[in-house]
């Protein structure tokens, strides 16, 4: 997929886990570790909203194209 989540790089940046960010979010974990691996062909922009506000972040900070070349 050329769209590629960054959220574990900017958990790290951010010095915060991943429970934490769940609890400050109010999102499950199951759903935030989805999220993070990938694994998800979607997101709400409620949700880019609330995780970029508590990583104090921008939506590019969490999402970044990648073009595939065939």
């Amino acid at each position: 997929m050329p769209i590629q989540i960054n959220l574990d790089m900017m958990l790290v940046k951010r010095k915060m886990s991943l429970t934490e960010l769940s609890n400050r979010m109010g999102i499950s974990m199951t759903n935030l570790s989805l999220l993070k691996t990938g694994k998800v062909k979607g997101m709400r922009f409620v949700t880019l909203e609330a995780i970029c506000k508590e990583l104090d972040c921008q939506p590019g900070d969490i999402l970044e194209y990648i073009p595939e070349f065939v």
